[in-house]
């Protein structure tokens, strides 16, 4: 596939420091979560892409850490949240309380207004209370009583999950899977980097050191730039040719629809530009589509799990 240039005068290219204070956030970051640099880079491309990130993977595996150690280097406001069987949607997005003396109700704000929220488990609680992050998400608000209350900017949900299998976990609806960006999973770590992690200092000390190396203003920035990295028509034709597969391959009940076409184009500018380019190439698409696809799937009963489907997809679609 040929892939044009960036149009001249491109504004996509980063500042000097803002270029360095993103390489020396993903290193800090891959110091504290060892062996993972793909999976941190996509975590950046979430965060950079204006989405949401969601980690899914067996207990144990680092997924708390993975979302505490970017919380602890982009130095925004954070709030986390333990999703468990008895939460309520009002523990969440906040609840009217009846103040007598002025006699109104006042809004009481919840864990959700903030900069970055880690909602921990979130299969673990039904799903009336996972769909409370739902407006959250999609539309940067949440509405209490009728009246709606905007969310600070930049506002990034990094989300843990468990596989659905084991015991007291409700699976996330497609609705509101399709508002995640990414979907991760970590797995376990290579032979060097768990010798590293069971001989080296306790993870949460090292987090409680880290620095904070991006601001509120940095994530804004660097999500303008993204927006002006360069997409071909060739490229965006292997896009859509992408969906139009999806929609047609064996074993897929529901394909992707336009709203993940432009979710994958938006995580390909961001990948491309944190690699330091102006322009995004087939391989960008490659590495991001089952991260981006997977979780959307709807496969048939028997059709295997998302990941090989969307990796099946992938395959069969030619970079001409």
């Amino acid at each position: 596939m040929a892939v044009s240039p960036a149009p001249p005068n491109s504004a996509s290219m980063l500042p000097d420091h803002l270029r360095a204070a993103l390489d020396g956030a993903q290193t800090q970051v891959n110091s504290l979560v060892l062996g993972k640099p793909h999976e941190v880079r996509l975590a950046f491309v979430a965060l950079l892409s204006d989405g949401h990130l969601l980690i899914e993977d067996l207990p144990g595996l680092g997924k708390t850490t993975l979302a505490h150690a970017l919380a602890a280097t982009l130095g925004l406001q954070f709030q986390r949240v333990q999703f468990t069987s008895d939460l309520l949607p009002a523990d969440i997005v906040g609840v009217s309380v009846f103040d007598p003396q002025a006699r109104r109700f006042e809004f009481h704000p919840g864990p959700v207004f903030t900069q970055v929220l880690l909602a921990d488990e979130i299969n673990r609680a039904p799903p009336r209370t996972q769909s409370a992050l739902l407006e959250a998400m999609a539309e940067h608000q949440v509405t209490v009583d009728g009246s709606s209350h905007a969310l600070p900017t930049p506002f990034f949900v990094i989300a843990t999950q468990n596989p659905v299998d084991l015991s007291g976990t409700y699976p996330l609806p497609d609705s509101q899977l399709d508002r995640f960006l990414l979907r991760l999973a970590l797995g376990y770590p290579g032979e060097q980097a768990e010798h590293d992690l069971l001989a080296g200092t306790d993870r949460r000390s090292l987090i409680a050191q880290a620095r904070p190396l991006l601001t509120a203003d940095d994530v804004i920035a660097a999500r303008a730039a993204v927006g002006q990295v360069h997409a071909s028509e060739p490229l965006i034709g292997y896009v859509q040719a992408l969906l139009a597969r999806s929609r047609k391959h064996p074993g897929v009940r529901v394909g992707l629809s336009p709203r993940a076409g432009l979710a994958l184009l938006r995580a390909a500018r961001a990948y491309a530009m944190l690699l330091g380019r102006e322009h995004v190439r087939p391989e960008d698409v490659q590495a991001l589509f089952t991260a981006v696809a997977a979780h959307r799937l709807v496969a048939e009963a028997d059709a295997g799990n998302d990941a090989a489907l969307a990796k099946s997809i992938l395959h069969s679609v030619p970079v001409d």
